[in-house]
């Protein structure tokens, strides 16, 4: 008995591991195609997690309007103003508009992960990143002099660069192109160069006290985050002039196409680090965090330029004129 049914039991689990196989197949193109499919997973689950911290019971509190107003605080009046005005219609109706707000978010993440969706969730996603970016992060306190790269500057638009460039419109570099994205990074990370050198960045005890009060909730993020706090005391002008170098030469070198896949992981470990000590995963493991900050958005948009560069190779070896 068991000699003739061995083969039927062989046959029928070599057929459940081929459907395996097939539906893992499936999965892997729809999500995992290539590189731009991939970045458009990964930001659509960061999407869904931002829409998932919407929802926690402190955004449906007074802290939440009170955290939205501070951003006001010592910005120009034009500025100010509309964000105080934001807050105070937000506030009339919290349980309301909080609501609205986790949902775009969620259906923004949503529309992402589905293919035939995500021009329309792009779409939806550049509108909303520049809401908040305006009346969530006061346009990331830049006009304040007070944006630090550390801790997540320039802000939330860096979500709607990072959609430009993961655009399926079958070009590389999405509506930016490759030269539009070597632009683009290399004005983001000499921006950042520039914002290492403010006073608010550079003084002696600047990075010690950014370290200092960045969230955490973890014990051995804590230990990390004072042990890099203690590294950086006193010593804040020699740190914001390295990361300074070390941010232009990354904005420059990918902008020519120079040691391009070098400096991508250079910034993508660099960007890990401000989110371990300056940023606390962006304190969603503490409570009352409204997305898990920028550094995995600059990870991402890492990843979908490091793909850029073979491409930009090939673009260079077609317009090199060819020898007598």
């Amino acid at each position: 008995m068991s000699t003739t049914n061995a083969p039927a039991g062989a046959s029928a689990q070599a057929a459940v591991h081929s459907g395996e196989s097939r539906r893992t197949r499936a999965f892997h193109a729809y999500f995992f195609s290539d590189g731009v499919r991939t970045a458009q997973t990964l930001l659509g689950l960061i999407w869904l997690l931002d829409g998932g911290l919407q929802f926690q019971s402190f955004m449906y509190s007074r802290g939440f309007i009170d955290m939205i107003t501070g951003t006001g605080l010592g910005q120009p009046g034009w500025l100010a103003s509309s964000i105080d005005w934001g807050a105070r219609i937000a506030g009339n109706n919290l349980s309301l508009w909080n609501t609205l707000f986790a949902l775009t978010q969620v259906v923004i993440g949503l529309g992402l992960l589905y293919r035939p969706a995500v021009k329309h969730a792009l779409l939806l996603s550049f509108g909303w990143a520049l809401f908040v970016w305006w009346f969530g992060e006061g346009l990331g306190m830049l006009f304040m002099n007070t944006a630090q790269p550390l801790t997540g500057a320039p802000g939330c638009v860096v979500y709607l660069l990072v959609g430009l460039i993961i655009w399926p419109n079958g070009k590389p570099g999405g509506l930016l192109g490759i030269r539009g994205t070597r632009v683009m990074w290399a004005s983001l990370w000499l921006l950042m160069a520039c914002l290492w050198l403010l006073q608010f960045s550079s003084s002696a005890n600047a990075i010690h006290d950014t370290i200092n009060a960045a969230p955490s909730g973890m014990s051995w993020l804590s230990s990390l985050q004072d042990g890099a706090a203690s590294v950086t005391k006193g010593n804040g002008l020699i740190f914001a002039l390295i990361f300074a170098a070390l941010s232009a030469v990354i904005g420059i070198g990918v902008g020519f196409n120079r040691y391009a896949k070098q400096l991508l992981i250079l910034a993508a470990a660099i960007s890990v680090l401000y989110w371990l000590v300056g940023q606390g995963f962006g304190g969603i493991f503490q409570g009352g965090a409204t997305d898990p900050n920028t550094a995995p958005l600059f990870v991402l948009m890492a990843f979908v330029i490091y793909q850029l560069v073979p491409y930009e190779l090939q673009t260079t070896l077609r317009t090199e004129p060819r020898p007598a």
